[in-house]
């Protein structure tokens, strides 16, 4: 898929929904393709955003500029990215099982058709996360829209009845944060036990790494991330739908 192609699927989506999901829905299409044409590109964009944020720019707290240290943030960005790509399949795999639960027909490429679109708004909308304050709220809106995104899309892509689309979304949704949490505690215990125990504070002072990990980007993920009490962890288990 080209840029200029590419940058119109994601301006239909976004903007118009409702007639773009039937289309989607009848593309031929593979998880290879999906993969290489747009989840791939998309997924690096919150991910190269959050690296800039927090490695380069810095959070400030209370006057003061808090970084963690280039080699670190390029080891949670590598992670994040890779997590993010095995999250959106298996969050698909979800879907698709579920499918016959809620009336649908199971299509594993379909139901990765869904997560990928839905997924979205939470890509573009993570590059606010560069915005100071702003960019959370930002992220939220991001968050919340991909969830009626995949409310528009689970009726054309797994062919559910329209009424039971709402049912289908929370069940969706809600496994998808469970397993967000869970890799990304992974990751954190992975990545995290091998970092250096000296995050930069304006490159001199050493900032807590308690859990600090970017494990990708999608709605349970950034609910995750909103979540968690430890300031010192910047864009925590930032993964799934809600991608």
């Amino acid at each position: 898929m080209n840029l200029a192609k590419l940058t119109d699927r994601v301006k239909a989506i976004l903007t118009t929904p409702k007639s773009e999901w039937p289309l989607l829905a009848a593309e031929p299409a593979s998880v290879g393709s999906l993969y290489t044409g747009y989840i791939m590109i998309l997924a690096a964009l919150p991910v190269i955003a959050a690296f800039i944020k927090s490695s380069l720019i810095g959070y400030d707290l209370l006057g003061v500029t808090m970084r963690i240290p280039v080699m670190s943030g390029l080891a949670h960005a590598v992670a994040s990215y890779l997590v993010s790509l095995l999250v959106v399949y298996v969050v698909a795999l979800l879907i698709d099982a579920l499918a016959p639960t809620f009336g649908g027909e199971k299509n594993p490429v379909q139901a990765l058709k869904a997560t990928a679109y839905a997924w979205t708004a939470t890509w573009v909308a993570g590059v606010a996360i560069i915005i100071p304050w702003l960019g959370w709220l930002i992220v939220l809106a991001g968050v919340v829209y991909a969830i009626y995104l995949l409310y528009l899309g689970l009726p054309p892509t797994m062919k559910c009845p329209p009424e039971r689309a709402g049912a289908y979304t929370a069940v969706s949704v809600i496994l998808a944060i469970v397993l967000s949490w869970v890799l990304g505690m992974i990751i954190a215990a992975v990545v995290g036990s091998t970092m250096p125990g000296n995050a930069a504070f304006d490159g001199t002072h050493p900032i807590p790494q308690t859990g600090a990990v970017m494990t990708g980007s999608g709605v349970p993920g950034h609910v995750a991330a909103m979540a968690a009490p430890d300031p010192a962890r910047f864009d925590v288990a930032r993964t799934v739908i809600g991608g």
